[in-house]
């Protein structure tokens, strides 16, 4: 078995609307070979996977899976099954897979659900070294395999703390995109976004965490302050630790003045050689070590958010208890083994590290790792409770005294921190500070785990609490979005939405085929149809609304990139792609556009043509609002709509009106829309319709969509590419990027409506779509245009030179055209220079091109040779 390909999904996708991954598998010499075919196969894994038997399957039943091995199943849907258990034994929550074959004998696509999509590409090598295994009869260490697993997972996984975060957010309806490999994290879209890493948020200033990371600065704040903090100074050498210890007069603290979790912290030290062991461990984590005072009493996290007390927590520090017969050694062992608990912070609570603090403890209470103590007796291995160094915590909010809340605050307040673990030690947290405890550190970042995870007492869902400061209730987290989607239409009504939009926001994020856009600015040139593009616009703090062409190509290899949009447009669906992407039917491709209608927030609204059949049929599924447009007002299915109570865009007596229920608004003429050619263009009124429905659905003023659609021209400033008359000398040439039937045949149908003369098409396929696409495609050709010029475009898809050419011309000559008609020119600027030869002045020349930058550079070229050069030609009525 080969892994040919790994798709990752980390939102919404074709397949499921979770985090998702798909293999393109070649079975290479197993293919066509099934489970029960394989002897002890399906013993051996049900033995090393006793979970798969309670698999469900397609066949139905808790224990579907099983029968199917039994009867019969390829190894493709055997992976699929092995890596969502996989997943399961890591703890991780995913149900969700499909296997399928593809035009390639043996090749499959093998999708599973994958909660963290970080870890798809290890559990796939994982899940095909098993299944190899097997097959060949070894034994297979499952153990070791989930041992790196779960170290990859520590890795790569969110923490217990931004994952509280992260839930936190998504319950809001806040969507959260992780930035990079750590916790950094997007909260919201465009404008309204936050950023947050852990704890630490985009209000966080650096200077305010400078300073908490420095303890003695903020020691020197807090006391002029009159905040009780215990005293103490920095020293450099142990001979300086031990001088400040004569000095303080006390037990003492020796700890890092920059470090964090209690690295290196030794506490309640109070002889000259525990001061010299304090030092070197605190000196191996910063130069710069503090020795203050050691204030006695139990330990308190309380926690701050935006000047309130959200949770306060007692820290219990490491420990254990003995049971008479293990030593201490052992009994370090039993409490790391609470599944709870792992290494670093990657679960609830963390294992206890045995280092020179912990020996230098037990040697204080006159134990060692081999002591065993006596049954109920407890032993504390560090002086210091945080939970990175294996301490445990009692939630305690409801009994702190309230003016040690107001201190807190007043701390945090001080340092400048919107989010700050205020460390507190006293006797009792029930008491006010004076005379019986001090504020030890105010932290940036804390870690919230002890919060959300006590060991006794209340959780406290403090992760919304920091949501809610960066989000208060009613604060807006999404800019509007716009998808548009379908086969033919998409860029035209994505400009056209972007233009009117321009007039109600500063800033609009455009992706499309021909780049990414900022307002008029070109940020990325070429296709930008995919979720990457989306993503750019998406994380931008100056994008205000963003609307997004989303393509066939990058919904199955990406999925999307935004978790809902306010409207999704529909433009159609027609037999374009087919053979591509394991796409063999019209239904496959409704099934792949069907994506971005079901991404419609609740409230939002779907825009579909109410005169395409395919996507009528979508009409059925659809959740949301819908807004239907039409070019007829008798349509059937608008009709219906507005019978309802619902709403359409339509055209009546040459008005674009909009339609609810029984109330018509006129709103503009067809005439006065300039990408309409006076209605001539009747895709592009289509497109005008489905740009009015979508303003409309975004609350758009009417006279604003008026005011846009009668302002945006069809030439290279406004639509680039699509629709734009130009001459070259004398000769008027009509520019677009139809490339299959139903395009073709609608620009044809254009281009005989601007002439009295002949329509001479200079036309090419791409190369990656089916025979019978491209035949269907010179047939429009034949049908619409008097002469042709068949050209291929320079990137041939995988065919050979000539081979697309023949097939279009093969369409055009079975429609009836001449074959005297069909000029084959394979070079692009060897078929122009023959057409613009061959027109005469009355004729149209309408090129279909490949690359318009290309192109237009070719024009401009041929143009220096023409007596009038090349210029942008008035759209008024016929050449």
């Amino acid at each position: 078995m080969k892994k040919i390909e790994l798709r990752i999904f980390p939102g919404r996708n074709v397949y499921i609307h979770r985090p998702a991954a798909l293999l393109l598998l070649d079975l290479e010499e197993l293919a066509g070979k099934e489970s029960r075919d394989i002897p002890g196969f399906n013993r051996a894994l049900l033995q090393l996977l006793p979970g798969l038997k309670y698999h469900g399957c397609a066949s139905g039943g808790k224990d579907g899976f099983r029968r199917r091995l039994q009867t019969g199943t390829y190894l493709g849907h055997v992976l699929e099954h092995v890596l969502l258990e996989l997943q399961e034994l890591l703890g991780l929550n995913a149900r969700y897979g499909k296997t399928r074959g593809t035009s390639q004998w043996g090749v499959y696509e093998v999708v599973f659900e994958c909660p963290c999509v970080e870890m798809a590409s290890m559990l796939v090598d994982v899940g095909l070294e098993l299944i190899e295994a097997l097959l060949a009869g070894y034994p297979y260490d499952l153990t070791g395999a989930l041992g790196r697993l779960r170290k990859h997972l520590a890795a790569v996984d969110l923490g217990p703390s931004s994952r509280a975060l992260w839930k936190a957010a998504r319950k809001r309806g806040i969507s959260v995109r992780r930035i990079g490999e750590g916790s950094l994290m997007q909260l919201g879209t465009g404008c309204f976004q936050r950023r947050i890493q852990a704890t630490l948020t985009d209000r966080t200033s650096c200077l305010a965490a400078d300073v908490a990371g420095d303890k003695e600065l903020t020691k020197s704040i807090l006391r002029a302050a009159a905040i009780p903090v215990p005293r103490g100074q920095i020293v450099y050498s142990d001979r300086e630790a031990v001088r400040a210890w004569r000095e303080l007069g006390c037990p003492v603290v020796i700890k890092p003045c920059d470090g964090n979790q209690g690295r290196g912290v030794s506490l309640n030290l109070n002889s000259p050689q525990e001061i010299l062991i304090g030092f070197e461990i605190a000196a191996r984590y910063s130069p710069r070590v503090l020795i203050e005072e050691f204030i006695p009493g139990r330990h308190f996290r309380l926690l701050v958010v935006d000047g309130q007390l959200a949770a306060a927590a007692e820290r219990i520090p490491a420990h254990v208890v003995g049971n008479g017969y293990d030593n201490i050694g052992a009994l370090i062992e039993q409490v790391n083994s609470d599944p709870r608990r792992g290494e670093g912070h990657e679960k609830p609570l963390t294992k206890i590290v045995v280092d020179d603090i912990v020996r230098a403890v037990l040697a204080r209470q006159g134990y060692s790792l081999q002591s065993i103590p006596a049954a109920g007796t407890l032993v504390w291995l560090r002086d210091n409770a945080n939970l990175s160094t294996g301490g445990t915590a009692v939630d305690v909010t409801q009994q702190v005294h309230p003016q040690v809340a107001a201190t807190a605050i007043r701390a945090a307040r001080l340092v400048g921190l919107d989010v700050a673990g205020v460390d507190v030690v006293t006797s009792d947290i029930g008491l006010p500070l004076e005379g019986k405890g001090a504020i030890i550190e105010v932290n940036a970042a804390p870690g919230i785990r002890m919060h959300h995870y006590p060991e006794v007492g209340v959780e406290r869902d403090v992760a919304s609490q920091i949501i809610d400061s960066l989000f208060p209730p009613g604060t807006p987290s999404e800019i509007p979005i716009v998808a548009v989607t379908g086969t033919n239409g998409k860029t035209t009504t994505c400009r056209l939405l972007a233009h009117v939009l321009r007039q109600c926001y500063n800033t609009v994020g455009l992706t499309s085929t021909s780049g990414i856009y900022y307002n008029d600015q070109l940020l990325v040139a070429g296709d930008t149809t995919g979720p990457w593009s989306a993503g750019v616009v998406l994380a931008d703090p100056l994008v205000e609304v963003a609307v997004l062409e989303l393509a066939r190509g990058g919904l199955l290899r990406g999925g999307l990139a935004y978790d809902t949009c306010d409207v999704a447009v529909l433009t159609n669906i027609t037999e374009d792609h087919l053979g591509q992407d394991n796409l063999d039917s019209l239904e496959d491709l409704m099934w792949v556009k069907s994506l971005v209608l079901e991404s419609v927030k609740p409230g939002g609204y779907a825009v579909i043509n109410a005169d395409d059949g395919p996507s009528v049929e979508l009409l059925a599924q659809q959740k949301s609002n819908v807004i239907l447009f039409s070019l007829q007002a008798d349509n059937l299915s608008v009709r219906r709509q507005l019978g309802a109570g619902g709403s359409a865009v339509l055209v009546r007596d040459g008005q674009i009106c909009l339609a609810e229920g029984d109330r018509l608004e006129p709103l503009l003429a067809v005439d006065a829309v300039p990408v309409t050619f006076n209605g001539r263009a009747s895709y592009n009124l289509a497109n005008a319709l489905a740009a009015c429905a979508a303003l409309w659905a975004l609350q758009v003023e009417p006279n604003l969509i008026e005011q846009g659609l009668t302002t945006f021209l069809p030439n290279e400033e406004h639509n680039p590419g699509r629709q734009n008359l130009i001459t070259v000398g004398k000769q008027p040439v009509l520019f677009d990027y139809a490339h299959n039937a139903a395009s073709i045949q609608a620009v044809a149908r254009l281009a005989r409506s601007l002439t009295t003369g002949q329509v001479l098409g200079v036309i090419a396929a791409p190369g990656n779509r089916r025979n019978s696409i491209i035949f269907a495609a010179g047939e429009a050709a034949g049908r619409g245009f008097d002469r042709l010029f068949i050209k291929e475009d320079r990137d041939r898809r995988g065919r050979a030179p000539g081979e697309v050419a023949e097939i279009l011309r093969q369409g055009a000559l079975a429609v009836g055209m001449s074959p005297a008609a069909i000029q084959v020119c394979l070079e692009e600027r060897t078929a122009l220079w023959a057409a613009l030869a061959t027109a005469q002045p009355e004729d149209l020349i309408v090129v279909l091109y490949e690359d318009w930058e290309y192109t237009n550079s070719l024009l401009a070229e041929l143009a220096q040779q023409a007596p009038h050069g090349r210029q942008a030609y008035a759209i008024a009525g016929s050449l």
